[in-house]
């Protein structure tokens, strides 16, 4: 029976070995924030780690005890009995570096300085994360996952762990998500971004010391990234053209349910998010292509690639397409990977790797029922 891991903590783990990032910069010292799910078995070989996307963190499943509504972001995935089933699987969620849920980031304090690192904090990319992460991995005694989870910018994370650590991945599954972003996707970031750069409040990255946060700016990249995130279909159903009032105002305020919707969530996050995090994430998204050191050839950039892969889509996702999900699965048939593929009709959009979908969860379950068996073996 499917039920929640339960009651989780969250833990902490301190680097003193410095990380140099691909941009050449250095961390001197980090901290990384993770949770863990399952058990480890005796031959440490039926690990999973879980990468988060854009606006995610370590609190993958369960909830905490003194809150038990926080559910974790992929609850419905993850837990015994689901399709990521604890009762088989040690399961990793950590928040990445730059983030801004307790792993080391801009807003973390500079030991150097004394103060919070904000525009000092170095650009982070793809690769970085999957550097710290096999740290984290060899903290914690694993050698090689059972498998590599991870939707959107998680996916890619999944899919770099196949390049870079190849013989420390058994299976990657990468959903809903690309090889590189689309000149598109790069632009839609790229507004984002001017959004929160050009609030009076952002002080060029360092507004802790001002004591503000560039509320307008991140507030209003939430809300171009959510409109991108969802289906004209779904938008459609949950809001159509319905008025708040139920009649024209004539006016700028808020009339149609869907701008009460967008502006809702975007208050909720500039809340809850922080501005310089969110700045580095989208540059990691842009700065992914592991074709890059290639000539632009991704034939030769997955030849390093020992995994096998499930990789999935969504019809709707127009963020991250099908299309997209075809470009990851061609170089990995060149190179005689074994690779499934799903592409799941939904509704929802670029949000359907997060939503419990009975034909998606049939197809997790039944990759990862096969995994079991081959560390249980």
């Amino acid at each position: 029976m499917s039920h929640s891991v339960g009651i989780v903590t969250a833990q902490r783990a301190t680097f003193e070995t410095p990380l140099v990032f691909r941009s050449g910069a250095v961390l001197p010292r980090y901290e990384l924030v993770y949770e863990t799910y399952g058990t480890l078995n005796s031959d440490r070989s039926n690990a999973i780690l879980i990468c988060h996307a854009l606006s995610g963190h370590h609190h993958v499943a369960g909830f905490y005890a003194d809150a038990p509504k926080s559910l974790g972001w992929w609850d419905n995935m993850v837990g015994p009995g689901k399709p990521i089933d604890t009762d088989n699987f040690f399961v990793v969620g950590m928040n990445n570096l730059g983030g801004c849920h307790g792993s080391t980031g801009p807003s973390s304090v500079d030991p150097e300085t004394g103060k919070p690192y904000g525009s000092s904090f170095p650009v982070i990319t793809v690769e970085d994360w999957v550097e710290s992460q096999a740290r984290l991995a060899d903290y914690l005694g694993i050698d090689c996952f059972a498998a590599v989870i991870g939707g959107s910018l998680g996916g890619m994370q999944a899919l770099q762990w196949s390049l870079a650590c190849p013989d420390r991945v058994r299976h990657v599954l990468a959903i809903a998500s690309a090889p590189r972003l689309t000149a598109q996707n790069i632009a839609f970031n790229d507004v984002a971004r001017n959004a929160i750069l050009t609030d009076p409040d952002f002080h060029g990255g360092d507004y802790y010391q001002h004591n503000v946060v560039p509320t307008r700016g991140l507030r209003l990249a939430r809300m171009l990234g959510h409109i991108t995130y969802l289906s004209d279909d779904a938008m459609a159903d949950k809001f159509g053209r319905e008025l708040k009032s139920g009649q024209y105002n004539y006016g700028y305020e808020v009339e149609f349910q869907i701008e009460s919707y967008l502006r809702y969530q975007g208050d909720k996050f500039a809340g809850l998010f922080d501005a310089n995090t969110y700045l580095l994430m989208t540059k990691a998204l842009d700065y992914f292509d592991p074709a890059q050191d290639c000539g632009g050839d991704l034939n030769s950039a997955f030849a390093k690639a020992r995994a096998d892969f499930l990789v999935i889509s969504f019809t709707t996702d127009w963020r991250f397409s099908p299309q997209r999900s075809r470009e990851i699965i061609r170089p990995l048939l060149h190179n005689g990977r074994n690779v499934s593929y799903a592409e799941i009709t939904s509704t929802h959009g670029h949000d359907s790797f997060l939503m419990e979908h009975p034909h998606y969860f049939d197809v997790v379950r039944a990759y990862l029922d096969n995994v079991s068996r081959e560390v249980s073996a």
